[in-house]
């Protein structure tokens, strides 16, 4: 089986889907890799490294006509339409918002896997790419935070005075959320946590956290890790509770995404206006129309009181070594849970493939998307 490994194309993404260390070890399993000329080349792997590795270098048009195509991004329908008929994309598709790329694979008769839909279970932690790349993107949001600020984080004393620690705000506490506290945490700042999934609260303080407690009501659903409802009555009783730490943090971070739907306002304009001078913000879901009043996509905005907004969409792309190396494994176990290397199982009841095939041979299959139809 030939997996086709295309450069990525969207705009600031750095990632490649398969890394030469995991293709030595797909090619022992019996599949065969070629890779796109300088796929690699934002994530420091030249084509050689791959060549190295056992692949062959092509051209777009010939990685597309590969049995399987491996991507970071949702690929644009003009390229799934390069797909041969029955051939497999595994890539991140958000399939709930993306109608265009699910049409383009039925029309192109070929299945189609979303790494942003494998069940979120214990099996399945290997393959987890959401967390992977959440993990990195917390860990960056905060050195990314600390190099906007214009003051230290730690507490530190010396012969001219002693410098407070600086204070860390941050809304959500999942994957990116907890790293975020523990990078805080590790360069000396005071941290305090606002979510509204009362479970989190021993997680955050486990990793020596404030936690921000704001007492939940009946509308709140929280499905496979994410909160998949929530009114706004509750939101607005958040935002009361969390203002005063708001404008008294040196940095506020927010993390809160509901799959499928518009990420809840979180610090409004009024908060933003009544932070410090000097003051950031990191909006981390600025590209699903932000948790931040102000913020914008890909871009680091000053407002007129001196608060910095930083509204950078592809957070995991800024550390493309790891987030490719990580990738690369997440694909490697789904890979390997779902074929071998002759072909796929299609084992159409068992919990990963149920939950994460969107398209196959043709045809939309997964649950979500019917029920929206």
């Amino acid at each position: 089986m030939l997996l086709g490994v295309p450069k990525e194309t969207k705009y600031k993404e750095a990632r490649v889907a398969l890394t030469p260390d995991v293709i030595k070890e797909l090619i022992k399993k019996g599949y065969k890799v070629v890779v796109e000329k300088d796929a690699g080349v934002n994530s420091y792997i030249k084509d050689e490294d791959f060549i190295n590795a056992g692949v062959q270098i092509a051209d777009k048009q010939t990685v597309y006509k590969a049995d399987v195509v491996l991507k970071v991004n949702p690929p644009l329908p003009d390229e799934v339409a390069m797909m041969k008929k029955n051939a497999v994309l595994i890539s991140f598709m958000w399939a709930l918002t993306n109608p265009a790329l699910v049409e383009a694979c039925v029309k192109a008769e070929i299945s189609a896997f979303s790494m942003d839909a494998i069940p979120r279970i214990s099996r399945a932690q290997k393959m987890d790419a959401l967390s992977s790349q959440a993990n990195l993107a917390g860990y960056k949001a905060v050195i990314l935070a600390a190099d906007h600020l214009g003051k230290i984080l730690p507490m530190m004393t010396t012969a001219a005075g002693t410098i407070k620690p600086a204070k860390v705000v941050i809304f959500g506490a999942g994957v990116a959320g907890l790293q975020a506290i523990a990078t805080a945490k590790r360069l000396g700042a005071v941290v305090e946590v606002s979510d509204i999934r009362p479970e989190t609260k021993e997680q955050v303080e486990s990793l020596g956290g404030k936690f921000i407690e704001v007492k939940g009501d009946e509308s709140i659903k929280v499905e496979g890790g994410y909160v998949k409802n929530v009114s706004e009555e509750f939101l607005k009783k958040q935002q009361e509770l969390v203002a005063k730490h708001v404008q008294e943090a040196d940095i506020v971070i927010t993390t809160a995404l509901i799959p499928g739907k518009k990420a809840p306002l979180l610090v409004t304009e009024q908060m933003v206006k009544s932070m410090r001078n000097g003051s950031v913000i990191v909006d981390m879901a600025v590209e699903q129309g932000g948790n931040v009043a102000g913020s914008k996509l890909n871009e680091t905005i000053k407002t007129e009181n001196g608060v910095t907004i930083i509204g950078e969409s592809n957070l995991p792309s800024l550390l493309p070594m790891n987030a490719s190396q990580l990738y690369a494994k997440n694909i490697q176990a789904f890979l390997l849970h779902l074929s071998d290397s002759n072909g796929f199982k299609w084992e159409m009841e068992e919990e990963i493939t149920r939950g994460s095939l969107i398209v196959h041979q043709g045809k939309i299959v997964h649950p979500a998307l019917l029920n929206k139809n």
